[in-house]
């Protein structure tokens, strides 16, 4: 075989390789398709947005959100933690009432990047809009080798608290040793210049911890893209995740006001949820998707969230 090339592992993929092999080596993973028909939503979102200037604009990722946001709260559980020992086979559920939206961002370096959008539930949609807008401002100015590792070694601490000796000398052991796969951080001058950015004007550590649940949206990056989401990891101690992919348009059987069966061309827009089975069963999500079909039959609700 002829090599190609050889890719080191930087911070960032470090921790992603982390994380998800942890979720599949522990994490019982079952997962349920929604197909959101978006046909009335979308002219609701461009009427809120005539007039607007386009930076103040709501994106359909934001209303998305928001949308996730109310359902969420129809079945809460989903907003959680869990904390399972499978050894004493003993577990603990933490349910959270703050909704900290865990969101996949694309990186200037071209990597991907989970960033804590914090306090979602309480936001109303321009807040969300701004709050994702300032925190893409804020990547701009981040230096993730730098950010990434104060969080690493947050983790390590605190795994120490809690025994966790031998996870963290193999971390201080794998980011430390000298060798290519030792992490390069800022140094002298570059360092002085980069902390003197006031934590305001970049990521702190608590936009890169983890939310209580993770929203992706795959649609945003692959627009033009006909593709489906067939399974999604879920990141510990979280209990679900959630994808968007892209709208597109499909043939569907829809009902008149005469009760007769018609064919129609309507937006779609799939969806993927991937819950824990350890923490909760299937049922646990039938109010959060009644609730969307709630407000999918009738978008205008929306406007009361500006």
């Amino acid at each position: 075989m002829k090599l190609r090339e050889e890719q080191i592992f930087g911070i960032a993929r470090k921790v992603v390789a982390n994380m998800t092999g942890e979720s599949f080596r522990t994490i019982a993973h079952s997962v349920v398709s929604y197909e959101a028909d978006v046909t009335k939503l979308m002219p609701v979102i461009k009427e809120i947005n005539e007039g607007v200037p386009k930076e103040k604009r709501l994106s359909i990722n934001t209303v998305m959100l928001g949308i996730l946001c109310e359902a969420i709260k129809a079945a809460p559980i989903v907003n959680s933690h869990l904390e399972f020992n499978s050894r004493l086979v003993r577990g603990k559920l933490k349910v959270y009432d703050t909704i900290n939206i865990s969101m996949p961002m694309v990186l200037p370096s071209g990597e991907m990047m989970t960033i804590n959008m914090r306090d979602m539930d309480s936001k109303t949609l321009t807040e969300m809009g701004e709050a994702i807008n300032d925190t893409v401002r804020k990547v701009k100015n981040t230096d993730f080798n730098e950010a990434l590792y104060n969080v690493s070694l947050h983790d390590t601490l605190e795994g120490l608290k809690h025994g966790k000796v031998l996870q963290a000398l193999r971390r201080l052991y794998g980011s430390k040793m000298p060798g290519e796969h030792k992490v390069n951080l800022l140094k002298g001058e570059e360092k002085k210049k980069y902390y003197a950015i006031p934590e305001s004007d970049r990521l702190s550590q608590k936009e890169l911890e983890q939310g209580t649940i993770t929203i992706s949206n795959l649609g945003s990056i692959y627009r033009e893209g006909t593709n489906r989401c067939y399974l999604l990891e879920i990141v510990p101690p979280q209990t679900c995740v959630i994808a968007l992919l892209s709208i597109r348009k499909e043939a569907v059987v829809v009902t008149d006001e005469n009760g007769e069966d018609k064919i129609e061309v309507r937006q779609i827009l799939p969806m993927t949820f991937a819950f824990d089975h350890r923490a909760y069963d299937y049922c646990v999500l039938i109010p959060l998707l009644r609730r969307l079909d709630e407000i999918f039959a009738d978008p205008s609700v929306i406007k009361e969230w500006l």
